[in-house]
This record gives C-alpha cells, structure tokens and sequence, in this order.
C-alpha cells in the first residue's frame, strides 16, 4: 500500500535504537525524507547509513539533545536548511531513570520534565510554522503504556507523559484549522533496549513478559511504525487528538 509519504519532510527524534529507528526506517522506506536525531554520534550515524542503503532514502542524521532549547532550534532549522520545510513531526526519546517518588529530589523531576515534555513543546513550537507555510503536517508523540496504566517506580514518565497527552488534546483544537493532526502513541511491551534494562531490574524473562500479553509476544518496533506511518500519511489525516495504545491487548481497561 502506498501511503503517499514520497518526499515528505520527516523529523524522528530518538532514532538512533529501537522504537524511533524503526519509525525512521519505515518512513524511509515509504519514500519520505528523514531527519534523524540522538544524542550518541556514532550510534546515530550508523543508523542512518543503515537506513540509507537499505531504503535509498536520504537520511539527514542531527546528533542533538532534545531536553536542551538550542538543540531543538538546531534541529528544525537544519532541516528546514537541508529539506526546505517540515512536514511531519516524531517526538520519542526515550525515558527518565525508574525509581520510587521518594527517591528523586527536585533536579530528577526538572530532568524528566525537560526530557518528556519541555522537548516536545519546543520541537512543536519550532515546527509548526513550516507545517503552515506548507498546507499542513502531523505529530505523533511516543509515550508509554505506564502513562494509561502507571506502574510503581515509573512517577517520572507518567507524571511528564501526562503532560504530553494533555497537550496533544489541547493542539489538536488549536491546530485542526491548519490541517496538522497531532496524536500520542502509548506502547506496551515493546523489544527496546528501554525493554531489557527494565526486565534486568524487575528480574522477569521476556518469555514471561509474553505470557501477560494477550496476543502471546512483545511488540517490536516496527509495530509502532507502521502505525505512526499511517497517522502521519494522507490516509490517518482525520485522526487526530488522539491518545492510542499498541500493547498487544495488555491494558487491562475500558478507556
């Protein structure tokens, strides 16, 4: 299926690993032209070249850091310099530390704020006056299932996250007039380097992690990208002011 993303100006955040390589990979492979960012150098450069040889695509790769103000200019503005505009925004970075309440003093929750919600008003900010010089766009914000769902130890992201979701609800009003949609993925258990971290604290197996899910496995990358593919294509263009999780049927509720 061709999802009419040829030559679309994508920005992905996070792309170096896991679910945002995977969403830069994808919407490479549908023809679109793809910032990529992180902040690892040569994780990140590796990525991209990867992507380039396997999809053809032109992939400008940003090394940056999205929880710092300049770099999110730096980010939009090479973009805008290489590609001439934007078209479709990704924002996924990753998460703060785990740990209970207690445990984090002011500079962690600052952190996580900076990291989970700060960057993505920044990255809108900074994006949505090309989405207007160009008839529109998209932004898909990657969160967590934790924020539908919390977890104990998770308090950083899902109070941050929480933000992320209110917000994307809120634009979606502002932002309708400019035909920008704006949605907010919460992934389940999904095979990330994130995932095994997580898995060597609680001491689960992953087999075991499979077991919870109804669909029998954990989700990959790519069950994540093909979805923010077909919000941020001409086919997802009514859907908007979203908040959707892709967790194999985990959440246990009725939303």
């Amino acid at each position: 299926m061709d999802l009419g993303l040829k030559d679309r100006i994508a920005i992905v955040n996070g792309a170096s690993q896991g679910i945002g390589y995977g969403i830069a990979r994808t919407l490479a492979q549908e023809g679109a032209r793809v910032v990529a960012t992180a902040r690892r150098e040569p994780r990140l450069l590796a990525a991209a070249k990867r992507i380039e040889e396997e999809t053809g695509a032109k992939v400008l790769p940003v090394v940056a850091d999205v929880r710092k103000s300049e770099d999110c200019d730096r980010i939009v503005a090479q973009a805008v310099e290489h590609f001439g505009g934007i078209d479709l925004l990704v924002n996924n970075d990753g998460a703060p530390p785990l740990g209970t309440f207690m445990s984090f003093d002011d500079r962690a929750w600052l952190n996580a704020v900076e990291q989970n919600l700060m960057s993505v008003v920044r990255m809108i900010r900074g994006s949505v006056p090309h989405m207007r010089r160009r008839g529109g766009g998209a932004i898909v914000n990657i969160t967590a299932l934790s924020a539908l769902e919390p977890l104990p130890e998770f308090g950083l992201s899902v109070a941050s996250w929480g933000g992320v979701i209110g917000l994307a609800k809120t634009l979606s009003l502002e932002l309708g007039a400019d035909r920008i949609t704006i949605n907010t993925l919460c992934p389940g258990l999904i095979e990330t380097p994130r995932l095994h971290k997580v898995t060597e604290q609680s001491g689960k197996a992953m087999r075991d992690l499979a077991q919870e899910i109804p669909l029998g496995r954990v989700g990959t990358p790519d069950d994540i990208a093909s979805l923010v593919a077909l919000l941020v294509s001409p086919r997802g263009s009514y859907i908007t002011g979203t908040t959707i999780q892709v967790d194999g049927g985990l959440l246990r509720g009725v939303r």
